[in-house]
């Protein structure tokens, strides 16, 4: 698909990207996220710097994404687990 040009709103700022087009729902939607827990932050922290609301959201989804990726490990390592005992067991059943 082709490119398009989208304008998003971040913490009161505008920033024009050039996109593909399926990217478009994927970048509105982490704006609204971004923007909701801006929003978040301040109110229960009371936190009107845009600076210190864009840190702590920072912050928020690198710690997400860190995990997220702890939990694939975790996963994966789990699951190559199951498949070694699958292996295992087929080869004892064939070699009988």
């Amino acid at each position: 698909m082709g490119e398009i040009s989208i304008k998003i709103n971040i913490a009161d700022r505008v920033y024009p990207l050039k996109i593909n087009m399926e990217e478009e729902e994927v970048i509105r939607k982490a704006t609204k996220l971004i923007n909701d827990r801006i929003k978040e932050y301040q109110d229960v922290y009371a936190v009107r710097d845009k600076q210190d609301l864009l840190s702590m959201c920072a912050l928020h989804y690198a710690t997400a994404a860190i995990n997220a990726e702890k939990n694939v490990v975790k996963e994966n390592e789990h699951l190559a687990d199951g498949l070694f005992k699958l292996d295992q067991l087929l080869t004892d059943f064939f070699s009988k």
